[in-house]
């Protein structure tokens, strides 16, 4: 959530910003903001001055009775019910502004850093750097859907029984290369110094607003109506969360996590080739990296996550991309956006497979995440985060660029997590 002050003391900016990101109305939206937070503070001083002066006449009531002037009190007394009522009236009113200005805050997304190329949607976004090249294929070569059932490794009719479209069961080598893949990730990203979590899959609705997911991406999230609970869209959520309301002593930082969970998302109902097989899910396996900076060094942070993005495709031996997301492409949370792609052969397509965001002060804002700066005054953090990795593509290609005629060649860095380096 972007901060009042920040709106105020920086409008133009704030709107050029909105505007990059193609937002709605972002003029308007500001300065009803500003009307909004010019109305609470009109009102706020209003309510101090009416309840200043009802505790002043509070006091000469008793002064007056000590004295005997009982007469003289009791029209004191009638003033301090009307300014009690008046006091109650403004208090009303200094609310609704609040709650309006709050909500309407809520629906506003961060403002894009200005390395963000301009751009409407996915056919703007930067291609800053490409690593490998396009692995030569049999022509016998299928893509993935069609491998999974000629090795018997992944069943989609199964999940589809079970629970719904979206939601498939790994079996057999599958289950195991999943576990392979689940385990690399998580040791590399132990030596990188990353602290291991094992979070909640389920989080309440502080922690979705905490994030940003709420109200943003409600539609999108699964909910448990009885407890008001949503099921995680990524562990991005409850690691956060972990910060929330907390000042963190500067000398701790940064602060970095990894931690593994399914995801879960209502979003994967579309049709056609590009949402076939394992390319969109309701339900998936990520790991997920979260690292929390002084603001002074978040962007090196950011390069830094992306680098360790990039080793991890690099020891699988996938080609891949890294895409600088464009204000129109980008996450309603994110102040700058990496997505790194892998090629997938069989299919001729690039797969988005992880996405690294600095959301600087945006959600701390809202988690009210601060540290002590050397002016002794609470200052925001900055947060960061990023797939590190989302699976279901990464199987996808791996599955696509590893076929032979004598079966699937599996990477030499994880055959110590598999057991074996082919399935055939």
């Amino acid at each position: 959530m972007l901060q009042l002050a920040y709106i105020r003391d920086n409008k133009e900016k704030v709107i050029a910003g909105l505007n990059k990101r193609r937002f709605a109305r972002a003029a308007d939206i500001i300065e009803e903001v500003i009307t909004l937070d010019d109305q609470r503070k009109s009102t706020q001083a209003k309510h101090d001055q009416v309840l200043a002066e009802s505790n002043s006449l509070s006091k000469q009531i008793g002064m007056l009775m000590r004295e005997g002037k009982k007469e003289e009190a009791e029209g004191v007394k009638a003033k301090t019910a009307d300014l009690k009522a008046e006091g109650k009236e403004l208090g009303e009113a200094l609310s609704s502004y609040e709650n309006k200005l709050k909500e309407l805050l809520y629906t506003i997304p961060n403002v894009p850093n200005d390395n963000v190329p301009e751009g409407g949607g996915a056919d703007d976004n930067e291609v800053v750097y490409e690593h490998g090249s396009t692995p030569e294929l049999p022509e016998s070569a299928v893509p993935h859907w069609e491998l999974i059932k000629t090795y018997d490794i992944i069943d989609f009719d199964l999940g589809n029984k079970i629970t719904g479209a979206g939601f498939p069961v790994y079996k057999g080598k599958g289950a195991r290369l999943q576990r392979a893949m689940v385990n690399f990730f998580l040791d590399e990203a132990t030596k990188a110094g990353y602290v291991e979590v094992q979070p909640p899959i389920v989080i309440n609705e502080d922690s979705g607003y905490g994030t940003g997911q709420l109200p943003d991406k409600d539609g999108q999230m699964y909910h448990i109506g009885e407890e008001n609970f949503f099921l995680i869209p990524t562990a991005e959520v409850p690691i956060t969360n972990m910060y929330r309301d907390v000042i963190v002593d500067a000398k701790d930082l940064p602060v970095k996590h990894v931690g593994f969970t399914p995801c879960f998302r209502r979003e994967a109902g579309s049709w056609g080739a590009h949402v076939r097989g394992l390319n969109r899910l309701h339900q998936f396996d990520k790991v997920e990296i979260v690292e929390i900076h002084h603001p002074d060094n978040s962007y090196e942070a950011l390069d830094r996550m992306c680098k360790h993005v990039q080793g991890l495709l690099e020891k699988l031996g996938l080609q891949y991309r890294v895409l600088n997301l464009c204000g129109g492409d980008m996450g309603f949370t994110s102040a700058q956006t990496f997505d790194m792609e892998v090629y997938s052969a069989a299919q001729k397509k690039w797969l988005e497979v992880s996405s690294v965001s600095n959301f600087e002060t945006f959600q701390a804002n809202r988690l009210k995440l601060r540290y002590r700066g050397d002016d002794n005054k609470m200052h925001l953090l900055h947060t960061l985060n990023g797939s590190a990795l989302a699976l279901p593509r990464i199987l996808a290609a791996i599955l696509e660029n590893n076929q032979s005629e004598d079966g699937i060649r599996i990477p030499e860095v994880l055959v110590p997590y598999t057991g074996f380096d082919m399935i055939r």
